[in-house]
């Protein structure tokens, strides 16, 4: 009865969401006990507190990018743009286009590549997000962080990673600087 439940449930995301979930339900075909402790993650992946929206998915998006450069990264755009993140911002964070981001934005774009890459700018930046943001702020950027990695790296361990794809953003294609996990994206 549960795992009629959750699939109904997967399916009706998938419709919702434009969002292919397969691998979700091969993990819950696998073990109950895995998909429930797999999707805990969603816990971690919503925590927003005491940082703005933009910087929030900038940093959100940067993790995916790292890690994904199709159906992950379109599923965190469509998730940003139903928060009222701008077109121009998500645009700007995957063109890799930093001068056309607010304050906000760019420095969560700014910590989240010095973070990936363990980068001893991460020091300055992460006492910069302090500052502006608090702690709580800090730590939901290093959440975002964290499980925006999560899924991508899931899925294509499990076999459904997919080529690149064509991201949108508002239904045009958005230029896409795939970044490498190194310092310097």
């Amino acid at each position: 009865m549960l795992r009629w439940w959750i699939r109904r449930r997967l399916a009706a995301a998938e419709r919702d969401l434009g969002y292919d979930l397969t691998y979700a339900r091969d993990i819950l075909d696998a073990d109950l006990g895995a998909f429930v402790r797999f999707f805990r993650v969603a816990a971690l992946s919503s925590y927003r507190k005491g940082v703005p929206r933009d910087a929030y998915y900038a940093a959100k998006l940067v993790g995916t990018l790292v890690e994904d450069c199709g159906p992950c990264t379109q599923l965190m755009v469509t998730l940003a743009d139903r928060e009222g993140v701008s077109h121009d911002v998500l645009r700007a964070v995957l063109a890799g286009d930093d001068g056309a981001l607010g304050d906000d934005a760019a420095l969560g774009v700014r910590f989240a590549r010095a973070a990936l890459a363990h980068g001893a700018e991460a020091d300055e930046l992460r006492e910069q997000v302090r500052a502006r943001w608090g702690d709580r702020g800090l730590v939901s950027l290093a959440f975002a962080l964290a499980a925006a990695r999560v899924y991508p790296t899931v899925k294509y361990a499990l076999g459904h990673g997919r080529a690149c794809t064509r991201v949108m953003v508002a239904g045009q294609p958005a230029r896409l600087l795939r970044p490498a996990a190194e310092p310097g994206y």
